[in-house]
């Protein structure tokens, strides 16, 4: 099956609408810098040394900074559901 002119046209509206004309930009942006990044990836495994990229660092401090968040948010919701069980039966 190949895609005419006026599926693509319409797959391009569609994406435009959901994404919006903004959005679209910093994807790509953040496309390109996870093909850099597997690239590089890719020397590096066949060197033998590790990739000395900063980029791929800050994602994973985020989501354990991520994860402490959640993990603080749960902690404060169990205890407000604690004290307001601990009152209705007191």
């Amino acid at each position: 099956m190949t895609f005419g002119i006026w599926q693509i046209v319409l797959i391009v509206l569609v994406v435009v609408l959901v994404f919006g004309a903004g959005k679209i930009p910093r994807v790509m942006g953040d496309f390109a810098k996870g093909i850099k990044s597997f690239k590089a990836g890719m020397k590096d495994g066949e060197t033998g040394e590790p990739a000395q990229s900063s980029a791929s660092e800050k994602p994973a401090e985020s989501a354990e900074g991520d994860a402490k968040a959640i993990n603080a948010e749960t902690a404060a919701v169990d205890t407000g559901s604690a004290k307001k069980d601990e009152a209705a039966k007191g």
